[in-house]
């Protein structure tokens, strides 16, 4: 029976990939993955790509999921990409969608599932979950994400800061996920959030390519040389320890 597999690829190293991954790619007819437009790259395929077995000539399929916040748009988005990939599997194909990270943290393929198990509950449907960004970056810096009975706060962007200011209120490690273009907006917040001049302050972007910046220091040392526009990028803050 053609099966469908959700694969997170994780942060952006290959290495980084399960090796139940591995082999779900290499056994499938069908790789799916998506991309913003249709003349951009696909950074989910590019993670794979020296995994990719040439010979076996399997189908690439690029699914397009705009970047808008117009709901409309991206429902009729989900709903036409999770068609095509539905269709393929009906054809009896064995299909993978590539997500980067983990496919059930802030994923595309959170809408494509749900859309998908909603009219074709027929379909064998299963999923390999991927290392995410956190993880990688809180081992490349030395920052534990939380010990004892820390509270963690995951945001995934900063369009509200009056929401990420009651948040950090209320949390001993924030964590900055997919747009670094806010990451300045957040530092007087953090300050007024009661997260002291000696917080742990970690800022990275591109992890697990030839691009990759990463930078440790403190909240009181951060300038505007410390920060980052790129959208894929990370930031972790701690508030210090209390001997």
């Amino acid at each position: 029976m053609a099966e469908l597999i959700g694969i997170g690829v994780g942060p952006g190293d290959p290495d980084l990939l399960t090796v139940k991954a591995v082999k779900a790619i290499h056994n499938a007819d069908i790789i799916m993955c998506p991309a913003s437009k249709e003349d951009r790259p696909s950074i989910a395929l590019s993670v794979v790509s020296s995994l990719i077995d040439k010979s076996k000539n399997q189908e690439i399929v690029k699914l397009i999921f705009p970047m808008t916040k117009d709901k409309d748009v991206l429902v009729s988005t989900w709903k036409k990409n999770a068609k095509i990939m539905a269709e393929k599997v009906l054809s009896g194909k064995n299909v993978v969608y590539l997500t980067v990270g983990d496919p059930y943290l802030y994923s595309t393929w959170i809408y494509m599932h749900r859309e998908i198990k909603s009219n074709h509950p027929e379909l064998k449907i299963s999923v390999i979950p991927g290392i995410v960004s956190m993880f990688t970056f809180a081992s490349k810096v030395g920052v534990s994400i939380a010990e004892g009975a820390e509270k963690v706060a995951v945001i995934p962007s900063c369009y509200d800061l009056s929401t990420v200011k009651e948040i950090a209120k209320n949390a001993e490690s924030l964590i900055f996920l997919k747009d670094g273009r806010y990451f300045d907006q957040v530092i007087e917040l953090l300050k007024e959030s009661g997260f002291p001049d000696n917080s742990i302050f970690a800022i990275g972007q591109d992890l697990g390519t030839e691009k990759e910046i990463i930078r440790k220091l403190t909240l009181g040392e951060v300038n505007d040389d410390t920060l980052t526009t790129k959208y894929f990028s990370i930031l972790i803050v701690k508030r210090p320890e209390i001997n």
